[in-house]
């Protein structure tokens, strides 16, 4: 059986996928928060927390998802 994973990992694969979708097109919002808004569900999280999660690793969300670090 799997490990459970850690407050902060679960943070940080969701701010991973929240930066994702970030920069996809428009059209894909309504998509996104679908499977955002499942995924928070899923790993007990609440946006606020992603949001500020991200804000204190961006360079490591960015380097995640294959983005140098752009301020």
């Amino acid at each position: 059986m799997a490990k459970p994973k850690t407050r902060a990992e679960r943070l940080f694969s969701a701010a991973v996928l929240r930066r994702s979708f970030e920069l996809q097109e428009p059209q894909y919002q309504a998509g996104f928060k679908f499977v955002y808004e499942g995924v928070l569900r899923d790993l007990d999280l609440t946006d606020d927390e992603v949001a500020t999660f991200l804000d204190g690793h961006r360079p490591e969300v960015e380097a995640a998802i294959g983005r140098k670090d752009r301020g």
